[in-house]
């Protein structure tokens, strides 16, 4: 049975969270769009090569509150809460992912820092 568009973009959102995912220079690639930004919770502007040059934060991190939009027919907008429960901070994150010869890539992210705590009943 195929997965619905929001679980299968879910999965992605995940997997682009995973320490195995960020470690690999190979996974990372396959994820982000060629032309990738984030604004970052640091508030600095990354792309892909940024990504791809730099070592990511391995931190254990588990995603609460998602939500998608769809923007256009193979564009699409998640928001959602973000634990870190390496580091104790919690952001509020938004992407755009988009379709790209027949593959859903991250196409934008930001994350903004939230002194807000996670409870299931947000």
């Amino acid at each position: 049975m195929e997965k619905n568009l929001r679980e299968q973009i879910r999965e992605l959102e995940e997997r682009h969270l995973n320490p195995e995912v960020r470690g690999s220079k190979e996974e990372l690639a396959k994820i982000l769009a060629d032309e990738f930004t984030e604004i970052g919770s640091s508030g600095r502007m990354i792309n892909k090569a940024d990504c791809m040059n730099r070592e990511l934060s391995q931190d254990n991190m588990s995603l609460h509150q998602f939500d998608m939009q769809i923007l256009a027919p193979d564009i699409v907008l998640t928001t959602y809460f973000l634990e870190n429960r390496t580091i104790s901070r919690n952001t509020l994150r938004s992407s755009i992912w988009k379709q790209i010869d027949g593959k859903w890539q991250l196409y934008f992210h930001q994350g903004t820092i939230t002194p807000e705590e996670f409870s299931a009943k947000n």
